[in-house]
């Protein structure tokens, strides 16, 4: 089992949006027993909240939906659980690395190169813009998504 976990600040925007969609391209494939996927934050103000409403509702424009999904923060232990660990901008890569174990042999940086074209490399944090962050956050975290879940399957494929 290859194990994802998406992390941004509070875990109600970003890492919510890109664990509802990443898991949705995993289940269209049918690859749920192979990739398990799950979303947390470096902060810990957001504890147990439901993904942000302008996240849920872009989300749902098309077709992902986030409301199962409550925030949770980043532990040491998920260093031992996930293969990939996949920080939304460098400010929380820096933190994840911070606190990384020199046993962790996985896979621990930013989402956006997975993307087939990316201009930047992080994803923008939408939380005190307008609506149109959050569609272009949604964007982004579809194209990553398309090449991280490639990643998997050609490293599945090779072992």
């Amino acid at each position: 089992m290859t194990r994802v976990l998406f992390v941004c600040l509070g875990n109600i925007c970003r890492s919510p949006t890109a664990h509802g969609v990443f898991q949705s391209m995993v289940d269209c494939r049918g690859l749920q027993s192979r990739i398990a996927v799950d979303s947390c934050g470096t902060g810990d103000w957001h504890i147990g909240h439901a993904p942000d409403k302008r996240a849920t509702a872009e989300a749902a424009e098309r077709g992902y939906d986030l409301t199962p999904l409550r925030a949770r923060q980043v532990t040491a232990a998920d260093f031992d659980e996930f293969d990939y660990i996949v920080a939304m901008d460098n400010q929380n890569l820096a933190d994840l690395r911070a606190m990384c174990p020199t046993h962790f042999s996985g896979y621990l940086g930013l989402f956006l190169p997975f993307a087939a074209v990316n201009i930047v490399d992080e994803v923008p944090d939408p939380y005190y813009g307008g609506p149109e962050g959050f569609t272009q956050v949604l964007d982004m975290v579809e194209a990553a998504s398309e090449g991280l879940l490639a990643e998997i399957e050609r490293a599945d494929s090779s072992r």
